[in-house]
């Protein structure tokens, strides 16, 4: 039975992929920073919180780490850990590079020194990139971040590189485009709106408030996501890969999308906020997953729109009484 350590296990990601590696037979560990406290209601909500033994540690807790790595031993360690909002990034700029950039070099510190056979895949991000325009980004494209959260994935990533190059350690990034979920929190704009749109078409007579909604980006759907993770570390040979679903759409069409799943105009329902524009936001990201394709045989089956119509139906479940985070 491989043993696999989920670092961040409390989260969106974390808790899907904890759910695939218990169904494929793994024993599964996972880290939080407060386990007595912290909210574990994502794996409460895939019915797995007793199948994951949970561990307190802070990112950046270079001892911790390198402790807890000693002590289970794992085959596989899962880096999902650290600040996940670009937009509160700009509220927090210091506490989130240090959760992303040191706390990855924390992981890998504890990896050279233990000299040990496990493998490591690391959570990197598609604003790594920042504006790609009308170019899909590659993994050979440059790296261009304009949030301090983008700048501590882009640090993170180039440590990786940087220790696998240099001390042949088994480690890979994994450049995740946007993946949603029910899952996710709402602070997340499309967590946003889908939960709007079931509200109102449930009969609420709110009104939508949302910031630039010209931004174009590639959403897919998290729990085809941790499936490429996982397939990252089977491989031979470690390395870094693109994962999303190659189709990018304004977040104008993702509300649309998500209005006409209930056969309404989302123009009826939605006012714009100038005070929710971010400070410097990505107008375009796209992104070229064939890498991922050719080399893992990953592909996305959920384009963004589908994406849309998929979580709006899960939302209207939820106000129905009905919770399924599958």
């Amino acid at each position: 039975m491989k043993h696999a350590l989920i670092l961040g296990v409390s989260g969106q990601d974390g808790a899907y992929l904890a759910w695939l590696l218990l169904e494929k037979g793994y024993r599964v560990s996972g880290t939080s920073r407060n386990v007595a406290v912290g909210s574990f209601d994502k794996l409460d909500a895939l019915g797995i919180r007793q199948d994951v033994a949970l561990h307190e540690l802070s990112p950046a807790d270079v001892p911790g780490t390198r402790e807890l790595l000693a002590a289970l031993a794992p085959d596989e360690v899962y880096n999902l850990a650290g600040q996940s909002s670009p937009g509160l990034s700009f509220e927090r700029p210091l506490e989130t590079f240090e959760s992303l950039a040191m706390g990855t070099m924390a992981v890998l510190e504890a990896l050279r020194l233990l000299k040990g056979p496990a493998r490591l895949f690391n959570a990197s991000s598609s604003e790594c990139f920042g504006d790609t325009g009308r170019t899909p980004a590659t993994e050979g494209t440059p790296f261009a971040p304009r949030s301090p959260y983008a700048v501590g994935k882009a640090a993170a990533t180039f440590a990786v590189a940087s220790y696998r190059q240099a001390f042949g350690l088994h480690v890979s990034s994994g450049i995740l485009f946007n993946h949603e979920s029910p899952l996710r929190p709402v602070r997340f704009v499309t967590r946003k709106i889908v939960a709007a749109v079931a509200r109102i078409k449930a009969g609420s007579d709110e009104c939508l408030h949302l910031g630039n909604i010209d931004v174009a980006r590639d959403w897919g759907y998290a729990p085809e996501y941790v499936q490429a993770m996982w397939l990252m570390l089977q491989q031979d040979r470690p390395d870094d890969y693109i994962i999303a679903t190659g189709q990018t759409i304004p977040l104008r069409k993702f509300i649309q999308e998500a209005f006409a799943a209930v056969d309404l105009d989302w123009r009826d329902h939605v006012r714009i906020d100038p005070a929710l524009y971010r400070p410097a936001d990505i107008v375009v990201s796209r992104a070229d997953p064939g890498k991922a394709e050719r080399v893992l045989g990953w592909k996305a089956t959920m384009d963004p729109a589908a994406v849309a119509r998929a979580l709006v139906r899960h939302e209207q479940n939820v106000l129905a009484g009905e919770n399924s985070a599958l």
